[in-house]
């Protein structure tokens, strides 16, 4: 059993304290797993503890669009039978994940705006508190300086892949977008195949950084067609080579279907780690740019 998750990544060092979040998400992770639960409750249990700390950029933390509307994505996938649910613009509540779980018991699994609204009210989800004036400010500043300045040093988008005792995989993303973004713009994370995939063929992967580019290389599908040949640190060090090939900034977590894992970054830093038999391990910097940067703590 083993569950890893990830904080975002960029150029900007993470703070403690997200740190120190990361190892409670790993943790009630990890609890799931022990329980017996399903690699998909212990994903959706660590990305929803992720949500709830108002330290990431998902949930609680999330990020305001140029309307200064708060709009969550998520995303969650299984191994075993691929199934997926996600949600994309969900407007007033704090957990996206537990709506994009609701999605995946549906003949529709993926749902914006109204559909998203209405899985939230089904899920019970608590409602979104008011941003702050530090970040109103922030975003009145942002304003001035036009929506072509889009992205900041640090993608703090929360994702989470993990293993259960039966073997089986799963993926989970969770988002606030962009600080500052276009009303109605997407990024990868609430895309099967892009955000994230999981198939226990292949393996599991969640991703973080620049959306566009992600999504451009469905990244998390071709991070897991690489390890239906390859192991994971083996099938990241290719996709990293492409990744730097053009010039993309993301980062990843990928599982493979034998257990092994990688975390991966072009980016300066990584807030990611990992929960198993050995205990927790976390750290900012992985596998990045053809060499191994490593700096964990337990």
């Amino acid at each position: 059993m083993i569950i890893l998750v990830h904080g975002g990544a960029g150029a900007k060092r993470p703070l403690k304290k997200a740190l120190q979040g990361m190892g409670e998400a790993l943790k009630t992770g990890y609890a799931a797993l022990e329980r017996g639960g399903s690699s998909l409750d212990a994903v959706a249990d660590a990305i929803w503890l992720m949500e709830n700390t108002g330290l990431f950029n998902a949930g609680d933390g999330s990020n305001l669009q140029l309307d200064g509307v708060r709009r969550l994505d998520a995303a969650l996938m299984e191994g075993e039978s691929l199934r997926a649910g996600a949600v994309i613009g969900l407007e007033g509540f704090r957990n996206p994940i537990r709506a994009a779980r609701e999605a995946m018991g549906l003949p529709n699994n993926i749902f914006t705006n109204i559909g998203a609204t209405q899985l939230a009210k089904k899920a019970g989800l608590p409602r979104l508190g008011p941003p702050s004036a530090k970040v109103l400010e922030r975003l009145e500043r942002a304003r001035h300086t036009g929506p072509g300045r889009l992205y900041e040093t640090y993608f703090s988008t929360v994702g989470a892949i993990a293993m259960d005792g039966k073997g089986k995989l799963a993926a989970g993303s969770s988002t606030g977008g962009v600080f500052a973004m276009l009303p109605g713009r997407v990024g990868d994370t609430p895309l099967i195949g892009s955000g994230v995939y999981a198939d226990n063929r292949l393996g599991a992967v969640s991703c973080t950084g620049r959306g566009e580019e992600i999504l451009r290389l469905c990244l998390a599908k071709e991070v897991s067609m690489l390890m239906g040949g390859w192991a994971a640190p083996e099938a990241a060090r290719a996709a990293l080579k492409r990744l730097v090939g053009l010039g993309f900034q993301a980062g990843f977590l990928a599982l493979d279907r034998s257990g092994g894992y990688a975390i991966a970054h072009t980016t300066a830093y990584m807030a990611a780690g990992v929960a198993g038999p050995e205990g927790v391990f976390i750290g900012t910097s992985f596998e990045k740019a053809g060499q191994r940067a490593d700096s964990t703590i337990r």
